[in-house]
């Protein structure tokens, strides 16, 4: 029997979401990386990179981007990121890199993703991006057949690191 999920809403994040933001990224991050990445290393990670101290400094700055997918009665299921470039390779001039972007697990093969991508890739040609990068763990086939949907391309590789530990990630390049 199919379950039907709720109606949802996208909307770009302010900067009352934070906490919002925060919560969500720790769920999805834990959930997306518990069956590899040791507990204590998501554990600090999420503490410090998913904080919300974290997502309301980047909320205050201008070259971010939040956008929040959210039941009719506000409960956060998704959501995506829009940063500067930091990469361990020169980035095209004036290229954006799509930092997260995430739903719930319960949520996926919803079209929450689709939307979200779609929301990045307007706001990056709005912005006169000439390309988008993001970076997607070599060891997470699934994201990556679903970025190359939309075409993006590898191009290079960098280290990833969760709490003190490392790991490898693609570097993925759409150009706009």
């Amino acid at each position: 029997m199919a379950t039907t999920l709720p109606e949802t809403r996208l909307r770009r994040a302010g900067p009352d979401d934070a906490a919002k933001l925060a919560l969500l990224g720790s769920a999805t991050f834990l959930t997306a990386f518990a069956h590899d990445h040791p507990g204590q290393a998501l554990i600090d990670h999420c503490a410090i990179e998913h904080g919300a101290a974290r997502y309301a400094g980047w909320l205050d700055k201008p070259a971010y981007a939040f956008w929040l997918i959210e039941t009719l009665i506000g409960a956060p299921v998704g959501y995506a990121m829009l940063s500067p470039p930091e990469l361990d390779i020169s980035p095209d001039p004036g290229a954006v890199e799509l930092k997260r972007i995430y739903a719930l697990s319960g949520w996926q093969g919803a079209g929450l993703g689709q939307r979200l991508m779609e929301a990045v890739i307007d706001e990056a040609r709005a912005r006169g991006a000439p390309s988008l990068y993001l970076c997607v763990y070599t060891n997470n086939p699934d994201a990556q057949r679903f970025y190359a949907r939309f075409g993006f391309e590898k191009v290079g590789q960098q280290q990833f690191m969760t709490g003190n530990v490392p790991f490898t990630d693609w570097i993925m390049r759409k150009a706009l």
